[in-house]
């Protein structure tokens, strides 16, 4: 542990004792329509037998700056270059508001990082994916929710972010956005729309031979719609996100190359856009158990990436790319009197899916995949213990060519063709509620990125550097399990075991003066994952116990420490892995006038195995710190905030799949501070009509919910 992970946690720990001001009060949020009123305690966190929820809506510190910036603040998720996007050792597949984002893995980090964090609601982590999601969510899914339940009466929320960084240069990052939404007896309509202009910095060295200097600009406006027709018992809905985000970086790299040092300077310009149209009806029964839902959509994202080296006055990468996807889905369910109470599921998927890469105007792959698919799955109860067990079948034909540029021909991918069965099988038993322990497994499959596949997807960094896909890289294969104990939502414990054939995996190899990034497949790989949390309550010291077990009490309005551990484990078949521990420590002070202080610290020990490469410095260290207050009867939410107050981010690493390793090190402008506002616009509309079913459905689907638009 360095000094500042002990300067951090001493910090954390005495700033409650300093600030303690407790109260017991619970937050509820009222609202009386026609002499109905809706009580909801809003959670933090939501810790349930399949997922974990992380509301953002209400947390200053998560809602500050992009999504991809409040993701990195999760207790237990891993955001790195080599390793990914992972979640308790789980390989995380990105959805959003229930629906695949279906974007590359190249466009997926821009994508994140341009999207303001408070136009969302929540996050979800769902790592036990039943047999109602696809199998190619690999080992877990990550679905981010920015629709809000469309109210009675026209609601507006007028978000805005500015922050600044300050690493060689002052640079600055902002975001705005406004969420309207309403409804009526017949109709309801959403419209959420932002823009966000964000200028960074990222200095790299490779293996001390090439020295990177990026400063970047990105410019990103998003605009998601929906439409809510009610035929009926029946409802219509339609859909239409839109995104798009360009970006400029200058890249100043010098190093050496056959003995003699070099400069070189590049200017990239990239460009993505993708918009995507839903249409949803949803038949309805006197029954409200059953459940029949038919979906069609379409997606298309384009892409452009140049490059120009200054010095040779020419593009050296001329890229575009356009991926389509449209699918068909139908989904049933219905209550089934199978033991207490029980529940059958089941439906179909078609998919198709055509991915094209251009390089100077000329055709280098052509990607094509169909899949079908469909499930069955059954729930029930007997006293205590609910059980589900489920399977879906799916058939995948993936074929395409690629160019061949040594040979100047068209070769063919490796085909999958291929019909296989997932099942999944979970049992959990209630000692009381809120309190229980579960078992879970399920099989999964991912497939490579077409990002990965292809050989010719290059960023021209110097002569220092070559990479390219693998088009004869195979699918993976999960065989998943989980041990958890939960309580009250905050406390639980669980085990996770992931054990994939055939994982893709990074490898870098030095030859002379030349770093080579590839991509390969692995015969077998297990990721061990440990964790544990528990909030600390300081009313643990001031309130009757007769009190605390009624378990009543809103987070959002108490003194408390979270504490959050995690233990992974990558296990490779050719080397001998060290595994790594994950700290996070989040502290929440109620400082007089209502003021909500927050910090939180995030720590990787070093040392550890990310695949095939060993961390030298901890992929997150980083102190985060948040005053928050509420004014003009809670409309207005104001915040100043700080991140990464010790400027401790950076990431250090070398790798251990060939001799000799090479070590790779960069560093971001992460220390950053700003200030957010968050305003929910005074109207109302008088002439709105109130159905008494509405409100009842609202207080159903405060409940659990499986995916919104599933």
């Amino acid at each position: 542990m360095n000094k500042n992970f002990i300067i951090a946690v001493a910090f954390l720990f005495s700033a409650p004792l300093y600030f303690s001001q407790e109260t017991t009060k619970t937050d509820t949020k009222e609202k009386q329509i026609e002499g109905v009123t809706i009580t909801k305690i809003k959670k933090a966190v939501e810790q349930k037998a399949d997922r974990t929820i992380f509301d953002f809506s209400e947390q200053p510190n998560l809602n500050s700056g992009s999504v991809m910036e409040g993701m990195k603040k999760l207790p237990g998720l891993i955001v790195s270059d080599v390793a990914g996007m992972l979640y308790q050792g789980k390989q995380l597949d990105v959805y959003m508001d229930g629906r695949p984002l279906n974007i590359s893995s190249n466009e997926l980090n821009s994508f994140l990082e341009g999207m303001p964090a408070n136009s969302i609601e929540k996050i979800e982590i769902i790592t036990q994916p039943g047999a109602e999601f696809p199998a190619t969510s690999g080992g877990a899914i990550l679905n981010i929710i920015s629709s809000k339940n469309a109210k009675n009466y026209l609601t507006a929320t007028y978000s805005a972010n500015y922050n600044f960084t300050n690493y060689n240069k002052w640079r600055d990052r902002t975001n705005n956005s406004i969420n309207l939404n309403a409804r009526n007896k017949y109709f309801g309509w959403q419209l959420n729309t932002g823009q966000n202009y964000r200028e960074s910095m990222m200095n790299s060295n490779q293996d001390n031979l090439a020295f990177i200097n990026s400063d970047r600009i990105n410019r990103g406006f998003f605009a998601k719609s929906a439409v809510t027709f009610d035929l009926g018992i029946d409802r219509l809905l339609l859909n239409y996100d839109f995104y798009k985000n360009n970006g400029d970086t200058n890249n100043n790299t010098s190093g050496f190359s056959q003995g003699d040092f070099y400069t070189q300077n590049s200017y990239i310009d990239s460009e993505n856009t993708r918009n995507e149209a839903v249409i949803t009806y949803q038949k309805k029964f006197a029954d409200k158990g059953k459940k029949l839902d038919f979906k069609a959509s379409y997606s298309q994202v384009d892409a452009l990436f140049n490059q120009e080296n200054e010095q040779q006055a020419r593009f050296v990468l001329d890229n575009s790319s356009v991926m389509k996807v449209s699918n068909f889905r139908i989904d049933y369910s219905q209550p089934l009197k199978i033991l207490d109470e029980g529940k059958i599921s089941f439906g179909g998927l078609y998919e198709k899916q055509n991915y094209k890469t251009d390089s100077f105007g000329r055709l280098n792959l052509d990607y094509q995949k169909l899949n079908t698919a469909t499930y069955l799955e059954f729930q029930t109860t007997l006293k205590n213990i609910d059980f589900i067990v489920g399977t879906r079948a799916e058939d995948y034909d993936i074929s395409g060519t690629v160019l061949n540029e040594t040979e100047n021909k068209y070769d063919d991918l490796t085909e999958f063709k291929k019909f296989k069965f997932f099942p999944n099988a979970s049992v959990q038993y209630n000692f009381a509620k809120q309190v229980y322990f579960a078992l879970n497994y399920n099989k999964k499959i991912s497939l490579p990125s077409i990002s990965v596949l292809n050989p010719n997807n290059t960023t021209f960094e110097g002569p220092n550097s070559q990479s390219s896909g693998n088009p004869n890289l195979q699918p993976t294969i999960f065989d998943n399990y989980e041990a958890k104990l939960s309580a009250v939502d905050y406390v639980f414990v669980g085990y996770n075991l992931s054990v994939a054939k055939n994982q893709v995996v990074q490898k870098i190899s030095r030859e002379g003066d030349v770093i080579i990034n590839s991509q390969d497949n692995v015969s077998q790989l297990k990721i061990h994952n440990f964790n544990v949390g528990f909030p600390i309550p300081f009313a643990l010291f001031t309130t009757p116990l007769k009190e605390l077990m009624k378990f009543n009490m809103n987070p959002d309005k108490m003194n408390f420490l979270y504490l959050y551990s995690a233990y992974q484990l990558h296990e490779l078949p050719d080397i001998s892995s060290k595994g790594f521990w994950i700290f996070n420590v989040s502290a929440q002070i109620i400082l007089p006038k209502a003021i909500k202080f927050t910090a939180n610290y995030n720590y990787l020990t070093p040392n550890g195995n990310y695949y095939y490469f060993v961390a030298d410095k901890p992929f997150s260290n980083s102190v985060n710190l948040n005053l928050s207050k509420k004014f003009m009867s809670d409309r207005l939410q104001v915040s100043l905030y700080a991140d990464d107050i010790f400027n401790t981010q950076e990431s250090a690493l070398h790798s251990v799949s060939s001799f000799p390793n090479v070590n790779l090190a960069s560093k971001f402008d992460s220390r950053r501070f700003g200030l957010s506002l968050n305003y929910k616009i005074p109207t109302k509309n008088k002439n709105a009509k109130v159905d008494s079913n509405l409100l009842q459905e609202s207080k159903e689907s405060s409940g659990s919910q499986v995916l919104p638009n599933q």
